[in-house]
């Protein structure tokens, strides 16, 4: 009766909420990188919010470590944040950023993969305890609260053991975006397998001696065709990008000459949200309207649902289908990280022309910098690969730049 309760909690009065919540206003609505109407474009804005991931507090999963909590109401906010943003990457990747939830069900076998991948268990690639356990390794205990840029860090980590999606998590330092250092990162090839294209086997490995071109023919009656997928790789062997740049925009509170940049983040179309909030107090920022930010709110608790692999995910929980939450940006915590999506090199190269035409304009007031090469006095920069042994990937929490991953030693930006 609890799981029915509060499946509908989040349906009630839902168009009618929606409508109150946001102002009459002909200011645009940004989500994304998608522009909205809110007078004449009510239904597509509340699609396009609707289908976002929404990934909230959770209890009665079982024990994190076999005998810790079995729920993060209170201290996993910026986890369930960090696990929204990672998801908006994911369904960008394998659905495509038109693609849009349907409350009735009907969903392509590749989205209740995803769900799959944030079930609250120990063996799902981005669940609660897989990210708890991987954040003792950037000196945080499983309960304690994690900032932005620790999030990050793990969710770098954690890619490297998801075969499937084949992810390149690239977290800038030092407010600093190293375009080769990411196109080194993003043209290594598949951790050390090589991999069906996704939408042909789910990343299976090929067998012994068969070409990729051979794993791709299918046999329709007669006739053998080649899937169109394995024809499409002309700029090599991309791997798909998640960019997240950590920053601090101020001291106490957002510097204002910042905020008109981070406006900007959101209308770019490989815009992916932003992780931030209050002190403590964690949100998903996914657009803003006028000078305020909207966001998904992850301080709900649910109870975990559970999913035996390769069935669909009861799904209704994963979507908040309340009015979308906003604040005023003025009252935004400095500590902030960015995230971007770039399905390909082309992708990534517009994004890199995007960022030098909206928001480096003034060269002393960049939210951060956006250089060519890997700065000379910095180490070398060595793509993260996966370890080569069998494990869920919590165990291997090492990292040879820990120097740049403390939430204490971000760069104050001058202005």
């Amino acid at each position: 009766m609890e799981a029915v309760l509060a499946k509908y909690e989040n349906q009630i009065n839902v168009f009618s909420e929606f409508l109150e919540d946001l102002p009459d206003t002909d200011e645009p609505v940004w989500v994304l990188g998608e522009c909205y109407n809110v007078k004449t474009e009510k239904t597509k804005l509340l699609s396009d919010v609707h289908s976002r991931l929404w990934f909230t507090y959770r209890k009665k999963f079982s024990p994190i470590g076999g005998t810790g909590p079995s729920s993060d109401t209170g201290w996993g906010c910026m986890l369930r944040c960090g696990q929204m943003i990672l998801a908006q990457a994911l369904v960008c990747s394998q659905l495509g950023r038109a693609w849009r939830w349907r409350a009735e069900g009907g969903q392509p076998e590749e989205y209740h993969r995803i769900l799959h991948c944030f079930l609250d268990k120990k063996d799902s690639c981005y669940s609660v305890h897989q990210m708890a356990q991987m954040g003792v390794g950037e000196g945080k205990s499983v309960g304690e609260w994690y900032g932005p840029n620790t999030v990050a860090q793990v969710l770098k980590k954690l890619a490297l053991f998801d075969d499937w999606n084949s992810l390149a998590v690239y977290v800038s330092m030092d407010n600093t975006v190293v375009i080769e250092d990411i196109k080194k990162q993003c043209r290594q090839a598949s951790r050390g397998s090589r991999l069906r294209p996704r939408p042909c086997g789910w990343g299976e490995p090929f067998t012994s001696g068969q070409t990729p071109e051979q794993a791709c023919l299918h046999t329709h009656g007669n006739r053998a065709t080649m899937c169109p997928h394995s024809q499409s790789q002309s700029r090599s062997d991309w791997r798909p990008l998640l960019l997240v740049i950590p920053l601090r925009l101020g001291i106490n509170h957002i510097n204002p000459v910042y905020i008109q940049a981070l406006k900007e983040c959101f209308k770019i179309p490989q815009s992916c949200g932003v992780l931030g909030g209050k002190p403590n107090l964690a949100y998903y920022f996914i657009g803003f309207v006028g000078e305020e930010l909207i966001y998904l709110d992850p301080h709900t608790t649910q109870s975990a649902v559970e999913s035996e692999a390769g069935s669909g995910v009861d799904d209704q929980s994963y979507h908040c289908l309340r009015s979308p939450r906003r604040m005023k940006i003025t009252n935004l915590d400095p500590s902030v990280a960015l995230g971007f999506f770039c399905k390909s090199e082309d992708d990534f190269d517009s994004w890199c022309n995007l960022v030098q035409q909206k928001i480096q304009i003034k060269r002393n007031l960049r939210m951060f910098e956006l250089v060519e090469n890997h700065p000379p006095h910095w180490p070398p920069f060595v793509p993260p690969t996966k370890p080569e042994v069998q494990t869920t990937g919590a165990e291997f929490i090492e990292s040879s730049d820990k120097l740049f991953e403390s939430e204490e030693e971000f760069e104050i930006l001058n202005v």
